[in-house]
């Protein structure tokens, strides 16, 4: 998945070894020579209506007789990496399609789904991902282009400039950089992630939580007082805020952050379905299905939300309802496989998915 989006930090780092050097911008996007004649011969001569183009370039991107490509969540690469290895994550796969569908001239553009259900957790610190993709319009209709779309839990995408993806290529890249403990490379990069996109909140939370690793919590506080001045409901921040406050000994600061951060929680379906996981998974079948029920009732429209409630009604022995849920479930995705379907990418979208 794409931009590593830190929620929390909770331990200091040692030393950085060497920088290596920076990615100039202008490089991200640059087709490498041979993969532009590839392009023409293969998809652009022959195909002169956008729609033909638009299809023959995913079959490019993903057939055997094309490139092939291959999802893997950590490479974060320029777009001429990606052609050498074959491999992207959404971000670098959005940066490949976007490059290809402005050779051949399709209005194409990048998208974010800015709260998603992606979370892990390494070295003492939470990292919570966004995720990116591409839309393209053609004749009044518009087509996305998901290297992930079946394994993305969240909010419908939402459009965003060159910029933001910019800034999400140098945020990845130095959050690479903080967990191998490069932290001169880490500031570096998420400087420039700032440089591109200062009014993306998140980018300064992740420039706090480089700074707490480099020892400097005074720092790391104005970077985060920085992100809630821009997104005051920003939980990245005001988790980290509380963490700082905590490690400080200030209670009543803690206990304010939290309270803050508890009040946007309540309204957040992801959170009440990582609870009811939680609950499910040691035998809190009720609890479960509280907290199962409050996503649903927050964002009603996916259905392995119903499929979660379901498996916890079967635990908790209703199996009528369980049934229902079930119902709902397929309901959903069945009238997802009708929209998609009109869109004559899914095809396409699934074999990817068999890749992954």
């Amino acid at each position: 998945m794409f931009t590593w989006v830190i929620a929390a930090t909770l331990a200091l780092a040692a030393p950085a070894p060497t920088v290596a050097d920076a990615t100039p911008p202008a490089q991200i996007m640059a087709l490498p020579a041979e993969l532009k004649s590839r392009y023409q011969a293969e998809v652009l001569d022959g195909h002169r209506t956008q729609q033909a183009r638009l299809d023959r370039t995913v079959e490019f991107l993903f057939g055997e007789q094309g490139l092939g490509m291959t999802y893997r969540e950590s490479a974060t690469t320029t777009v001429a990496e990606a052609y050498a290895t074959r491999e992207a994550n959404c971000l670098t796969f959005t940066l490949l399609f976007l490059a290809l569908a402005h050779e051949a001239g399709l209005d194409a553009a990048p998208q974010e789904m800015v709260q998603t259900l992606a979370w892990r957790q390494a070295e003492g610190t939470l990292y919570r991902s966004n995720h990116v993709n591409a839309v393209v319009r053609i004749s009044g209709r518009q087509y996305s282009v998901d290297v992930a779309r079946d394994a993305v839990m969240g909010f419908p995408p939402q459009p965003i400039s060159q910029a933001r993806l910019y800034g999400h290529f140098y945020n990845n890249l130095g959050i690479a950089a903080m967990e191998r403990m490069d932290l001169v490379a880490a500031k570096r990069d998420i400087d420039q992630a700032i440089a591109l996109d200062p009014g993306y909140a998140n980018h300064w939370s992740n420039a706090g939580v480089i700074a707490v690793r480099n020892g400097d919590t005074e720092a790391a506080e104005g970077y985060y007082v920085k992100a809630l001045s821009l997104d005051p409901h920003n939980t990245n921040a005001l988790f980290n805020m509380a963490g700082l406050a905590h490690r400080r000994g200030d209670a009543k600061g803690e206990a304010d952050y939290r309270r803050r951060l508890a009040r946007i929680q309540e309204k957040d379906p992801f959170h009440h379905f990582l609870l009811a996981m939680n609950h499910e998974r040691a035998g809190e079948f009720d609890l479960a299905i509280r907290h199962y029920r409050k996503a649903i009732r927050l964002f009603g429209e996916e259905p392995r939300f119903y499929s979660a409630l379901a498996r916890a009604y079967v635990g908790a022995g209703d199996t009528r309802r369980a049934a229902k849920a079930l119902a709902r479930a397929q309901s959903l995705r069945d009238g997802d496989t009708r929209a998609a379907n009109r869109a004559k990418l899914d095809n396409l979208r699934q074999l990817d998915s068999l890749r992954q």
